[in-house]
């Protein structure tokens, strides 16, 4: 059974997968884990480019999103970025971290894309 941060965690990969999707990506995985990270979605630009994408799903502003990303939570995605593509042909590769805010009074979103992330917050 799931607890109420894994349902609001879903809502907001099921955003974001529709926000890639919208742009003309397709979404290779979900949900992937190895025992030292995980990659909640990996999607491929038209242009042949692998993305890895940190989604951060929040109810309301209160906890803030983007910058629960650190720099050893991007080490983590890499290392297990690194792990995915072991054995696939050379490819692209972006790390994006999405952000999604949930109104918990409406029920509306807001979506933050962040492309190309770096570094994470500090």
């Amino acid at each position: 059974m799931k607890t109420e941060k894994q349902k609001l965690g879903a809502v907001g990969e099921n955003l974001v997968a529709t926000h890639y999707v919208r742009r003309g990506y397709g979404i290779v995985e979900r949900n992937v884990r190895y025992p030292f990270g995980e990659l909640d979605l990996i999607v491929e630009d038209s242009d042949g480019t692998t993305v890895f994408v940190e989604v951060k799903t929040r109810r309301g502003t209160g906890f803030g999103s983007a910058e629960s990303v650190t720099g050893r939570k991007l080490t983590r995605m890499r290392r297990a970025a690194t792990t995915w593509l072991q054995g696939r042909h050379y490819r692209e590769i972006r790390f994006d971290v999405v952000t999604v805010v949930i109104d918990p009074a409406t029920g509306g979103y807001v979506l933050d894309h962040y492309e190309g992330v770096d570094d994470g917050a500090r």
